[in-house]
């Protein structure tokens, strides 16, 4: 398949469901081999079936990668089947929104290791490798793309931890991107408004409907919405490196 990103390779964690899922379809259809990974082998296998009935490549890793040699290894099969890892797509993530007074806090820890443990797991395994891609690609540039939220640019009561967590993606983000944009790693962060997704289906039906409460009549942005972004992130000339996008619903007020 060709494309914009023919030749390249990209990662992309939480790849079973909503953002991760889109963006792995819209990489692989500009022309990306892509991997796919998430816990969910059944849904990463029907994604995977679909991309190469299209014309891509795709190949299924299942795995935790809040377990560092999970991520690690999820990382060196991509290397070991493609030679090369071009762009990387942190998505997975969880809320599971609650106040701090009486919380149970294995949720906290829930999230700390999916939203910012493994993230930092993933991106230390896979440097590395882009940083090598970058100097070798056609393309001089290669992409890490972290999904955050406007959770981490404004915080809300009863999400103080998730808020923890989104804040520190981005800053996470802004450190790395001036450790490594000399030497062509761009790294962005994407910060979505309410999205149609699974991503609030896991919470404590009590605390879903208080999150969800302020979203009564905003038209959700699709996870199509998010991959269309993070395409445009990371098909841009080398010359240009597109920092941060934060997205809100036309009618998300906050």
């Amino acid at each position: 398949m060709t494309g914009k990103l023919s030749g390249s390779v990209a990662l992309v964690t939480g790849a079973s469901s909503g953002i991760g899922e889109a963006t792995a379809r819209q990489l692989a259809a500009e022309g990306a081999a892509v991997s796919l990974i998430a816990r969910r082998r059944p849904r990463l296998e029907k994604l995977a079936d679909e991309i190469t009935a299209a014309g891509g490549s795709a190949m299924v890793i299942t795995a935790d990668i809040t377990k560092q040699s999970e991520a690690v290894n999820a990382v060196e099969q991509t290397i070991r089947k493609y030679g090369r890892l071009d762009t990387l797509v942190n998505n997975a993530g969880m809320m599971l929104n609650g106040y701090v007074l009486n919380a149970p806090t294995e949720e906290w820890d829930l999230m700390i290791d999916i939203n910012l443990k493994a993230l930092l797991y993933v991106t230390h395994a896979a440097l590395p490798h882009l940083l090598q891609a970058a100097e070798n690609s056609p393309r001089k540039v290669t992409d890490i793309v972290n999904i955050s939220s406007v959770a981490g640019r404004r915080a809300r009561i009863g999400a103080g931890v998730y808020n923890a967590t989104k804040f520190g993606v981005v800053a996470f983000t802004e450190a790395l991107r001036q450790e490594v944009t000399a030497r062509h790693v761009r790294v962005s962060v994407v910060e979505p408004g309410v999205v149609r997704t699974e991503l609030q289906d896991h919470m404590r039906p009590e605390m879903r409907e208080v999150t969800m409460k302020p979203f009564a009549g905003v038209t959700p942005l699709e996870s199509e919405d998010i991959a269309d972004i993070i395409l445009f992130i990371v098909t841009r000339d080398w010359r240009s490196a597109i920092n941060e996008v934060l997205v809100r619903p036309t009618e998300q007020s906050f």
